[in-house]
């Protein structure tokens, strides 16, 4: 009986996923051009499952295959701006680390601008009031 159970134990362990790697997760692109450009859109996009990590830099399963399809795709001929927005269209906003200039986002933008700005205001009044006599 011990032994039966110290098998279904340890049989989590053991096992190994059903899927092969990706191809390209961990092997350069051959032409140094190409893999230049794999290599810095990779550094851009973020893991889906480290979260803290972009995909050249996780070595989670996912990124590997993120990384291993953005290959695949340079060597087809696709720029790197198409890639990245197949997999924001994909993965939403959120996997790019590089910020969108969305209509709905300018607030967002503006809001230091407008806050420094109202310090200054304040920070004039301030000055006024301590000048009267």
């Amino acid at each position: 009986m011990l032994a039966v159970m110290l098998l279904l134990a340890s049989a989590p362990a053991l096992a190994q996923s059903a899927l092969p790697p990706a191809p390209y997760a961990d092997r350069q692109i051959d032409d140094p051009a190409l893999e230049r450009k794999a290599r810095g859109l990779m550094e851009t996009i973020r893991c889906l499952t480290c979260q803290s990590q972009s995909i050249a830099d996780s070595n989670a399963s996912m990124a590997g295959d993120m990384r291993s399809e953005i290959r695949q795709r340079i060597m087809a001929g696709e720029t790197p701006e198409h890639i990245r927005a197949w997999l924001i269209e994909r993965y939403g906003d959120w996997v790019s680390y590089e910020p969108t200039a969305a209509p709905i986002l300018w607030p967002l933008w503006a809001a230091p601008a407008v806050l420094l700005f109202l310090g200054l205001l304040l920070l004039r009044a301030r000055i006024k009031r301590r000048k009267r006599p």
